[in-house]
């Protein structure tokens, strides 16, 4: 489903990171008790992460047995819905175990261009993965879900069709449109001849 995004993400397993798009597009829809909410998911290279990271609060997933914290796993997607509710980012391995919840991710000023209008989790996201080699999947609270891979911005979903008339697409990169089913996923274009 995420093909156009997946492709640009070769380093990890395509089924992990397909899940934890999909849970982060769930998390857009749904909210949570009737409000939208904002997140943040790091993928990889998670010691380096953790290490450029700091708790925020006592790690609710410490202490819990690797298989029950695998995104695979089907209890475990309730319970990041709902710690997603609190500050800080979640760190998952590149296998798809989560590491990590409310972490604060050290953002220091460094040479990255974001659109301008995102915030800080954006921020956050666009430099763990430029000091890193990880992926950074972001939950807006304006329900947009966005993917940060080497400080760049590398794709947007729009959970609901409807939405795309409130989208604002100007941007300085040309980009590219697919729909599938109700959600909308749009990538930078890539000029012919120029590997990615």
């Amino acid at each position: 489903m995420f093909e156009s995004i997946l492709c640009q993400v070769t380093d990890y397993d395509p089924g992990v990171v397909e899940s934890l798009i999909e849970l982060a597009v769930e998390i857009a829809r749904e909210g949570r008790e009737g409000r939208r909410i904002g997140t943040l998911f790091t993928l990889g290279d998670e010691q380096a992460v953790l290490t450029r990271s700091r708790a925020l609060i006592l790690d609710p997933l410490e202490g819990h047995r690797e298989n029950t914290r695998h995104i695979s796993d089907p209890n475990l997607r309730g319970t990041i819905k709902e710690l997603a509710q609190l500050d800080g980012a979640f760190v998952v391995s590149s296998s798809g175990v989560f590491v990590a919840a409310c972490r604060y991710l050290d953002a220091a000023a460094s040479p990255i261009e974001l659109p301008l209008g995102l915030g800080s989790r954006h921020i956050a996201a666009a430099h763990i993965t430029s000091v890193t080699r990880s992926v950074g999947v972001v939950v807006s609270e304006s329900a947009v879900v966005r993917l940060f891979c080497h400080g760049s911005l590398i794709g947007e979903i729009i959970p609901e069709l409807w939405m795309l008339k409130r989208y604002d697409f100007q941007r300085d990169v040309p980009t590219v449109q697919e729909t599938v089913g109700d959600l909308a996923v749009i990538t930078p274009r890539r000029r012919r001849g120029v590997p990615s």
